[in-house]
């Protein structure tokens, strides 16, 4: 596939080097040559120097024949306009703008009418990561929650920790354990190890285990995975950025008791007047004797979302040790996120992954209509629409057991006119059955994507 990235921000050069990864034709425009020059020596991408909201630049990209377009600016105004020009100029078929401004955010005709901007999707990686948040801080205990099927269903990493019920059991006994609850454990990681989940599979402390299930039965899944787990009362964020404030909004209308810690004086004036409830401090996030003042130990959560990495690392890390229940930080760096220990920092999260799925979903062949990176980028999960029927279609009508489906995948879920099913081996697919699917290796998405496409014979 052509694509188009325009905008060489931490988001577009994420996305450049997973795209490239999959064998995509991808050339990135900047109006920075350094930078450029930088990536090209680097990832096998073209780059074009220029301003992306000018018809020539665009043309000289590639634009004419290009499938997407992925606007990915710092600048909405920029990416905005430039999806409008690719449509008019060059009728490109897929526009995706990167859109951070709440006034155009809360105002989504300015997308969808044929009167407004055409853009067929709107990402905002800064509400994409504060849903991100709060999902975990609504489970806790979890690594990672992720739906399917708007909500129907949701993937969840958790670590086993010492008084789950499962732990030392075999994946045979789940039923035993929960007689009224279907869940599927997807894949287990243990010491870096992949574990492909069999039967006879056993559940062991400290293991990773990512399962499925429908959303009302995530919360007794887990209790069996971790034992009993207190409630989270009282949050720490650090950081006033869009990611902070925003974050700090959403938890204090759910009725959490949150403090937010901003550096910038001037900018905690500006929040203090934006939030209802939350405490708003100004100070260094990373300065013990503030959260020792701030009674740092009574948090069950402490966030750290600034705009600078080692700030979030060393204060998540200071407020573990000064004796915070959980503590998560904000890393963008890949090379930071591969080498930080996740016993000194409960949850990494990445803006590069939790971001990239929203483009993903646009980009996979077959109808997939939803995509989720996992294990930092090497797994990953993806919800599948089953099209066509039993001539036409190389799922439809198989059992499970009878699809050739590649080693380390699985289906996880089928979601059937919004009825959870976790499926058995002798469970049919059926057309427009909504296939929730696990794959530990991504690379194996290409064969994934032939099973749920339509032999085009038959259209």
């Amino acid at each position: 596939m052509k694509i188009l990235i325009l905008g060489a921000s931490q988001v577009g050069i994420s996305i450049a080097e997973v795209l490239v990864g999959e064998e995509n034709d991808v050339t990135v425009v900047d109006i920075n040559k350094s930078i450029l020059q930088q990536l090209q020596n680097r990832l096998d991408i073209r780059t074009v120097a220029g301003n992306a909201a000018h018809p020539s630049v665009l043309r000289a990209a590639g634009a004419e024949d290009a499938s997407l377009i992925l606007a990915v600016t710092n600048n909405d105004e920029i990416n905005m306009v430039a999806c409008q020009i690719a449509e008019t100029f060059f009728a490109t078929p897929t526009k995706i703008a990167r859109i951070r401004a709440k006034e155009y955010l809360k105002n989504p005709d300015l997308f969808t009418n044929d009167s407004g901007f055409h853009i067929d999707v709107v990402i905002s990686p800064e509400v994409i990561v504060k849903d991100h948040i709060t999902r975990l801080i609504e489970f806790p205990g979890a690594l990672q929650v992720l739906d399917f099927a708007d909500g129907l269903v949701q993937l969840v990493g958790v670590k086993a920790v010492a008084g789950g019920a499962l732990i030392n059991c075999q994946l045979s006994e789940l039923k035993e354990h929960m007689p009224n609850i279907e869940a599927r454990v997807a894949a287990i990681y243990r010491d870096k190890e992949v574990i492909t989940p069999v039967s006879e599979t056993i559940i062991k402390e400290k293991d990773e285990v990512f399962f499925v299930a429908a959303r009302e039965h995530i919360r007794e899944v887990m209790k069996e995975m971790r034992g009993k787990s207190d409630k989270t009362k009282r949050i720490f964020i650090a950081g006033g950025g869009n990611i902070g404030l925003n974050l700090a909004k959403e938890l204090e209308y759910k009725g959490y008791s949150v403090k937010l810690i901003e550096v910038s004086p001037e900018r905690a004036e500006r929040i203090a007047d934006q939030v209802r409830k939350t405490v708003v401090l100004n100070g260094n996030a990373a300065d013990a004797g503030l959260l020792l003042q701030e009674n740092i130990e009574s948090a069950d959560v402490f966030c750290a979302v600034t705009e600078r990495d080692e700030i979030n690392i060393l204060s998540a890390k200071l407020a573990k040790q000064l004796g915070a229940k959980r503590v998560m930080a904000l890393v963008n760096r890949p090379a930071y996120v591969e080498h930080i220990e996740h016993h000194d920092i409960n949850v990494i999260i990445s803006p590069r992954v939790a971001t990239i799925g929203s483009v993903l979903a646009h980009i996979r062949r077959g109808d997939v209509v939803a995509v989720h990176s996992l294990r930092r980028g090497r797994a990953e999960a993806i919800e599948a629409i089953a099209h066509g029927d039993k001539d036409s279609s190389k799922v439809i009508g198989k059992g499970v057991r009878d699809i050739p489906f590649p080693a380390g995948t699985g289906i996880g879920a089928i979601v059937r006119d919004e009825q959870v099913i976790i499926p058995n081996k002798e469970t049919v697919i059926e057309a427009e059955d909504h296939v929730i699917i696990f794959m530990d290796d991504k690379a194996c998405i290409r064969t994934i994507e032939a099973l749920f496409q339509v032999d085009v014979s038959f259209i």
